[in-house]
């Protein structure tokens, strides 16, 4: 939600219009990411008249202040919950910076590989208010993802196989 949304729809108005169609998914929760992202496709489609998207929503792996014991227990349930949405997606690439939602599609995603029905890239951008040490979902998805990119030279220091490419958004 907010920060984060911002930061993926910036990088996502660098892409070319060879990303679509596009699958945007939400926690459940979410009410103001959707808000932001239909404002952006819609101007999205006034440049690219061809220009496709869906919305998903999944339940929220974890909520602020969750003990991490219960984390456990809703992130399991959200990686149940997104399985059948990535089988049916079956996306080639998945670009997330950051909330824990991305961490349930991505172990989905991993898992689909895994058992060779899907392979997808996943690139996950660290977020740049992330400057000496990375998040939650970072620290989880610097083992899952294929690309792994930090806007700050200490993070990679830190972590070898993220990429630095300094500020991308």
């Amino acid at each position: 939600t907010g920060g984060h949304t911002t930061e993926i729809l910036r990088l996502l108005s660098c892409l070319s219009e060879s990303y679509s169609p596009r699958h945007y998914v939400l926690a459940d929760s979410d009410k103001m990411s959707e808000a932001k992202i239909r404002s952006f496709e819609q101007k999205k489609a006034e440049t690219f008249s061809k220009s496709q998207f869906t919305l998903d929503r999944i339940p929220r792996s974890r909520e602020v202040r969750q003990s991490w014991i219960s984390s456990v227990v809703t992130t399991l349930y959200s990686i149940l919950y997104s399985l059948p949405l990535t089988y049916k997606r079956k996306p080639d690439l998945i670009l997330c910076n950051g909330p824990g939602t991305c961490v349930p599609i991505c172990v989905s995603a991993f898992l689909l590989g895994l058992l060779r029905i899907k392979r997808t890239i996943i690139v996950y951008v660290e977020s740049i208010c992330r400057v000496e040490t990375l998040s939650l979902s970072g620290k989880i998805l610097y083992y899952f993802s294929d690309y792994f990119i930090v806007q700050w030279p200490d993070l990679k220091k830190r972590y070898p196989k993220s990429v630095y490419l300094g500020r991308v958004v």
